[in-house]
């Protein structure tokens, strides 16, 4: 992970660079905001900004975006008052740290912010095939293409992939093509010069630049504009690009990773997708079968998703019951490993007792998992009955239950935004969202770091 601290580094904000240090972090220094912006301009790759609260927050995530940098934020800071920490978060950062630093607060900010700890697990045989076949090619130069449904972790491949290939101690870095405009996908891969369009107030280094001597993953590759995937082809078969507005072309060592969810041979046929570029990049094919192709791989994964949320949450590992595993092989998945995870985030806060039971692995709407209802006989299934009627849940609007739940998380995390919204299985945005919606009718909101209720602006 690579971790940008913005602020003078000393005292204990030195500490908490130590700590992710020990963690795994490289670190690089900046002490003002306009620094960290021209650092990541320049191609200076960051995965998350630890900036000192008293750095206008505000100002620096403003000229991030307006160079087209989404790097997430977290303040941290001595001294400061709960004033302070809810201004940061007003202001955009994901998370407050108080300083001096606990070591374990730190690795779970890393953690929860960078989502780099998700290893490829694998138990099924189907699975294991596809694997092997990685393990194969992962260490020459060919291009690969992952396909597969939505979820099933074409991303986690990828960075398998490059972890195992020869580049693993250069960058990875990853565009996701269906969440960048067209107009702006262009100066996001290779770059632009200054000048170059509206806006342009100076030279920004692209993803090319960025992960020269590394690797690409180019993400959902199949909703890139047709016109810039001849500019893309030219860059693979040359391996030099050109800025936009640039004169000069620019070098780069780069090995391509693309993804799709799509059939690319369709995208051809329909003249969406060039039929050069395509044959460029499936040098080497790996389909990642859905969850429901490979049913060894529930309980495995359901496993170690417990194992980590469970520590993310400080509360202790519950085994998963005889009867919760049935219900989780007898779900279909159809939003494949991205479901799963999110069940198992809600089942590690909601279950009781010693074990997590089928009761806690719930849809997120709060119904119990489909296909899990088994026929136990008249008296089982007349049992099954009258204990989901005795549900809390029952009587409450959607809304509602939604609401208490949001807010039972939060307050379960003490307030840690990044802990709630991926236990919930949510963008920090779309949290915050609610939370402000809450606040404007009068509810308290547990303060970030804090199980205190304040109010949220």
């Amino acid at each position: 992970m690579r971790l940008l601290v913005v602020g003078r580094l000393s005292g204990q904000l030195a500490s908490a660079v130590k700590m992710a240090m020990a963690h795994g972090a490289k670190v690089h220094h900046v002490e003002r905001g306009d620094q960290a912006t021209e650092q990541l301009r320049r191609g200076q790759g960051a995965d998350l900004l630890m900036v000192d609260y008293r750095i206008d927050i505000a100002a620096l995530i403003a000229a991030n975006e307006a160079e087209r940098i989404h790097v997430p934020v977290v303040a941290c800071g001595v001294d400061a008052g709960p004033d302070d920490a809810a201004a940061t978060i007003r202001a955009g950062a994901k998370e407050f740290i108080p300083l001096p630093p606990e070591a374990d607060l730190i690795a779970a900010v890393l953690s929860a912010v960078a989502d780099d700890d998700r290893p490829l697990i694998s138990a099924d045989p189907s699975m294991k095939a596809v694997i092997g076949l990685a393990d194969q090619v992962a260490r020459s130069e060919a291009s690969i293409l992952i396909t597969g449904e939505s979820g099933v972790g074409k991303e986690v491949m990828a960075r398998y992939l490059h972890q195992n290939s020869r580049r693993a101690d250069k960058p990875f870095i990853s565009v996701n093509c269906a969440a960048i405009p067209d107009n702006l996908l262009e100066s996001e891969l290779f770059g632009h010069e200054k000048g170059a369009f509206t806006g342009a107030v100076a030279r920004r280094v692209g993803k090319f630049e960025e992960a020269d001597g590394g690797t690409l993953l180019l993400d959902e590759i199949s909703e890139m504009d047709v016109r810039l995937q001849a500019k893309l082809l030219r860059a693979l078969q040359e391996r030099v690009i050109d800025r936009v507005g640039g004169t000069t072309p620019v070098k780069v060592d780069i090995r391509i990773i693309a993804t799709s969810n799509r059939d690319l041979a369709r995208s051809v046929s329909e003249g969406t997708f060039r039929e050069d570029l395509l044959y460029r990049l499936n040098v080497v094919n790996l389909r990642l079968p859905s969850l429901r192709e490979r049913p060894g791989d529930i309980p495995a994964l359901a496993d170690f998703f417990v194992r980590k949320y469970a520590a993310a949450n400080g509360v202790p590992v519950r085994p998963i019951s005889a009867d919760a595993r049935r219900a989780l092989m007898a779900h279909r998945w159809n939003g494949n490993v991205r479901e799963l995870e999110n069940a198992m985030h809600r089942a590690v806060l909601l279950a009781q007792g010693s074990e997590i039971d089928a009761d806690a692995i719930r849809l997120p709407d709060g119904q119990p998992l489909t296909g899990a209802v088994y026929d136990a006989g008249p008296a089982g299934r007349a049992a099954q009955t009258a204990d989901a009627v005795t549900r809390a849940y029952v009587g409450q609007t959607v809304a509602q239950m939604e609401k208490t739940l949001i807010l039972d998380t939060l307050g379960h995390c003490l307030g840690n935004r990044t802990h709630a919204a991926n236990i919930l299985g949510i963008s920090i945005r779309t949290l915050r969202n609610k939370l402000n919606e809450y606040a404007d009718e009068g509810t308290p909101i547990p303060a970030p770091q804090s199980g205190i209720s304040a109010a949220v602006g």
